[in-house]
């Protein structure tokens, strides 16, 4: 293989440009423009519902936002799902709260609703007051039982945010996750379902939430012929350029999502004879993006150079995006993924395959060791036996077949 497979890489349209160029020709390069508004336009008219979009620098400050105009502040606690990316959670610490993490269910891999309200019960005996907000997490795009985790918000009178990151235009019984609660978070990200290079939009009840998100991106600026600032504001706002590339990518958002479904069906073909290995599929009644394809290798099963598994610490960046790391210095943690597993990512990553494990649990990190958590297992257990396999609309039918053929050769 003459070419590195990786996991989800950005795939330009070529209507970016034209977008683009007006920009440029307009010199509405600014975080403002006819870019950013068409772009939340065609946002707005994607997700439905009357719902409105507010277009921001990346996904992390449309949770940041979110969790503001619920009121989170100093000494709050907030309801997070656990199995997810940290941009799920640091923005909670952002605002001097704390994270209270729940495990998630067996099926979608999402919060557990029946623990949900347990931890929502537990927290009022604890500290006698109510978490100041839910934040549910569409992982992997997989849509979670969110009519469920709705009922319960609305029984406790708690504002619920979908984080839907990984989840755009993943549905739930025909509706738009992102579109359940009070916020919806949504990434734009290089390696999303679509992107702007580096982007991020908040789903908003109505105008008047937007318009206030929108003051909250832009410094948070009172209505003076000089600036007045009576509240801590941000400089949050998605650029006219981004927004074109933006909305390039709108026009073919429909092609992306049909593209990773029907990879996952691919994978989940390929490997319903192979023993050990179970494809993660989505339920009766939700539609997954499959933003990444999942699968998790039985503990028993047998791969290939497991004895060079964990055999030398890591002190680079693992993945095409990982970005910028720190050594750790030591080859193991007290929670990490089967020598199988690890194995199968390193003879994979040997042929130019990207692989990765699951997220690790949020109250698994060292980061968030003090901060209460309602756990059953679940995310643990997947932890140490998921992979994440490449799905973007970059893996063409032939990369597919490959990937599957060189992780069947790698059993032994």
């Amino acid at each position: 293989m003459d070419k590195r497979i990786y996991l989800c890489l950005a795939h330009m349209s070529g209507n970016e440009m034209k977008f683009i160029n007006e920009a440029f020709d307009t010199n509405w390069v600014v975080p403002m423009g006819p870019n950013v508004n068409g772009f939340e336009a065609d946002l707005e008219k994607f997700v439905g519902e009357g719902k409105s979009v507010v277009a921001l620098a990346s996904g992390t400050a449309a949770v940041h936002l979110s969790l503001l105009a619920c009121g989170v502040g100093p000494g709050d606690e907030v309801l997070v799902q656990s199995f997810t990316f940290c941009a799920s959670t640091h923005p909670i610490t952002y605002l001097g709260a704390t994270p209270v993490f729940v495990d998630s269910e067996p099926e979608t891999w999402n919060m557990d609703p029946v623990l949900l309200e347990d931890a929502i019960k537990d927290r009022i005996a604890k500290t006698g007051k109510k978490p100041k907000a839910i934040m549910a997490v569409y992982l992997y795009g997989m849509p979670g039982k969110i009519s469920e985790i709705v009922k319960v918000a609305a029984k406790y009178e708690i504002p619920l945010i979908e984080d839907a990151a990984e989840g755009m235009g993943s549905k739930c019984d025909g509706r738009m996750v992102g579109t359940f609660g009070e916020y919806g978070v949504l990434s734009f990200n290089g390696n999303k379902i679509i992107t702007t290079s580096g982007g991020g939009a908040l789903i908003c009840p109505n105008e008047d939430a937007k318009r206030k998100i929108m003051w909250y991106a832009t410094q948070a600026r009172e209505a003076y012929p000089y600036y007045q600032h009576e509240a801590i504001g941000y400089n949050y706002r998605l650029s006219n350029i981004c927004a074109g590339i933006g909305r390039g990518q709108m026009t073919v958002i429909d092609e992306h999502i049909a593209h990773h479904r029907r990879l996952a069906k691919f994978y989940k073909e390929a490997f319903a004879s192979v023993d050990g290995i179970q494809f993660h599929d989505e339920l009766p009644g939700m539609e997954s993006n499959f933003w990444l394809c999942t699968v998790t290798l039985d503990e028993k099963l047998r791969v290939k150079n497991e004895n060079l598994a964990y055999a030398e610490a890591i002190t680079g960046a693992v993945g095409g995006a990982a970005g910028v790391v720190r050594a750790g210095g030591s080859v193991h943690t007290e929670c990490e993924p089967n020598v199988n597993v690890e194995a199968m990512r390193i003879n994979l990553d040997k042929l130019g395959i990207e692989s990765r494990p699951l997220w690790k649990p949020m109250h698994k990190q060292p980061v968030y060791k003090n901060s209460p958590a309602y756990v059953n297992g679940v995310s643990e257990s997947l932890f140490k036996v998921g992979m994440c396999l490449p799905s973007g609309p970059m893996v063409t039918d032939a990369d597919a077949q490959f990937i599957v053929n060189s992780i069947k050769d790698n059993l032994e």
